[in-house]
This record gives C-alpha cells, structure tokens and sequence, in this order.
C-alpha cells in the first residue's frame, strides 16, 4: 500500500501539495513513483516560469516510461530542487522530503480547494486500483 501522508494536498495526477505560507511545496506521490519504477531523469521548470493549474510543467521519466508532471496549482515557480534533478533516484527513497520537486508562488490560493485531501487521495487510489 503507497503512503499518503495526511496534512497534504493531492491531484488525479498523483502530484503532492505542501502549502508553506503562500507557496505550495509540490512532489510526487510514493504511489506515482511506485508505478513509475526507478526514476532516472526529471525535467523541471525554471524558476521565474508561470504554471497554471492542470497544465503540465515537466517530464519524469522511469525505466517503465515518461510522463508529465502537472502543475497542482497556478503561480510563477520559485525554486527547483537542483538536488533531484542531479539524483532522480531520491523520487523513489523521498518522495515526499527530500524530493519536492518545485515551489510554486501561489496566485490563486483557491485553487487548493480543487485539490483532495488525504483521506479523498486515499479513497481514490482504492476505487483506481478495483478498477485495474
């Protein structure tokens, strides 16, 4: 079963939300990076970028295959963790410490209300999972 940590904001997506003040801390869950496999490459914005929520921001790519990685939020990008970018591994050991991906200055905090929380997350991943 992939952790879900509670205090979190989640998408269908399986990106993760951590608001610090006005900006969202986001990663990708432990089940995106369980599903992926071993991570070995992650495209990230610059910071200074605008994302818009839903839109796609980037490209995590796996030994199984890439995919996008969607902005949860809209709001001009911050900082991007250089660390994970130069170890794309630390998604799969950290998925929701050491390797968030980017910060996102929020521009509509409403947005977060879009979002689900831990306990939807998880009822999501349990309804995805009888459907397969």
């Amino acid at each position: 079963m992939a952790e879900v940590r509670d205090g979190l904001r989640y998408t269908r997506t399986h990106e993760w939300v951590r608001v610090e003040g006005d900006v969202a801390v986001v990663g990708v869950t432990d089940f995106a990076q369980s599903e992926l496999g071993d991570i070995t490459y992650l495209e990230l914005p610059e910071p200074g970028t605008t994302v818009r929520q839903g839109e796609s921001m980037g490209v995590i790519e796996s030994v199984k295959a890439a995919s996008d990685i969607y902005a949860p939020v809209s709001g001009e990008i911050v900082e991007a963790n250089k660390t994970v970018v130069e170890s794309p591994e630390l998604v799969n050991k950290s998925p929701y410490d050491e390797a968030w991906l980017v910060k996102i200055k929020l521009s509509a905090p409403d947005e977060l209300e879009r979002l689900m929380d831990a306990e939807a997350y998880r009822q999501f991943l349990a309804e995805t999972a009888a459907m397969a």
